[in-house]
């Protein structure tokens, strides 16, 4: 199972970006071999538009199996992200990565779908 994060750095110790189409880095846990992969994402800042959509493949592309953001994301990038079969948890924009992920695991994050 793989579960990203938007985060702002490459550790545990990081804290979450509330945001998902303009997160500056996915973080990619796969629990199986428990090793973290990063994917940058900081080339969004300066997209004018299609961010949601752009991080929603990059979704696909690692994977994902869970995602786990702060706030949500757009309209479209929900429509793409709803297709998948990935889960989608909000809730998690002041913690740390290990804190989503332990909210993750009790059940205390919102699951959108």
């Amino acid at each position: 199972m793989k579960i990203v994060f938007t985060t702002k750095g490459e550790t545990w110790e990081s804290p979450m970006d509330p945001r998902f189409g303009r997160a500056e880095m996915f973080l990619v846990y796969d629990y199986e071999a428990d090793k973290f992969k990063t994917i940058d994402n900081r080339a969004t800042e300066s997209m004018e538009h299609g961010v949601g959509g752009q991080s929603s493949k990059k979704m696909i592309t690692a994977g994902a199996n869970v995602v786990i953001t702060g706030n949500g994301a757009g309209e479209k990038a929900l429509k793409i992200l709803k297709t998948t079969g990935i889960e989608f948890y909000t809730g998690a924009g002041e913690m740390s990565v290990k804190e989503a992920y332990e909210a993750y695991k009790q059940n205390k994050l919102q699951k959108q779908f």
